[in-house]
């Protein structure tokens, strides 16, 4: 695995390239926003290969992709929260680097990726969706729900498919 910056930068632009294109195959949308895919694997395997801060930078870049090729925004912060913030928190992953057992780390990872990433979601949706949430409920028992809809189903795809994803890279690295 080369360290050098170009090689860690081609790298991250394909990762974040494959995670815009997986974006695009959704499994199931949310009416209000938010869907099944598998766009966060390839930010979860680069920031678990390359670290924290590369992650974050890739997740960032994904976020703000996403907010401007079709992001829905509503207020300056609540467009940070829903796109670079939450993407970026995929940079997580790159703390359990060091794990023996580099699979649970990757799967660690993706869960501490995916707490944080649920937290700017369901904040975003407390702070600037509360209007959309019915009469007598809960605003952020609202926004709980309704982001742990998606992003729970989510986190569990991209976990089982970045497990044996893993195996493989693993392997064509040995070779």
């Amino acid at each position: 695995m080369s360290n050098s910056k170009i090689a860690v930068l081609s790298e991250g632009a394909l990762c974040v390239a494959l995670s815009m294109a997986l974006s695009w195959l959704v499994v199931f949308r949310m009416p209000q926003g938010g869907s099944i895919t598998l766009e966060l694997v390839p930010l979860v395997i680069f920031a678990w290969r390359r670290g924290v801060s590369w992650g974050f930078g890739a997740g960032a870049l994904n976020g703000l992709l996403h907010l401007m090729l079709g992001g829905y925004i509503v207020h300056p912060l609540q467009a940070l929260l829903d796109y670079p913030a939450a993407y970026a928190m995929m940079g997580l992953a790159g703390l359990w680097r060091t794990w023996g057992k580099k699979s649970a780390g990757l799967i660690a990872g993706l869960t501490l990726g995916g707490i944080f990433q649920f937290a700017c979601h369901v904040v975003a949706g407390v702070v600037f969706f509360s209007s959309y949430v019915p009469e007598g409920t809960n605003p952020w028992l609202y926004s709980v729900v309704y982001n742990g809809t998606f992003l729970a189903p989510k986190l569990a795809i991209s976990a089982i498919t970045g497990w044996f994803l893993w195996h493989r890279l693993e392997k064509l690295e040995k070779n």
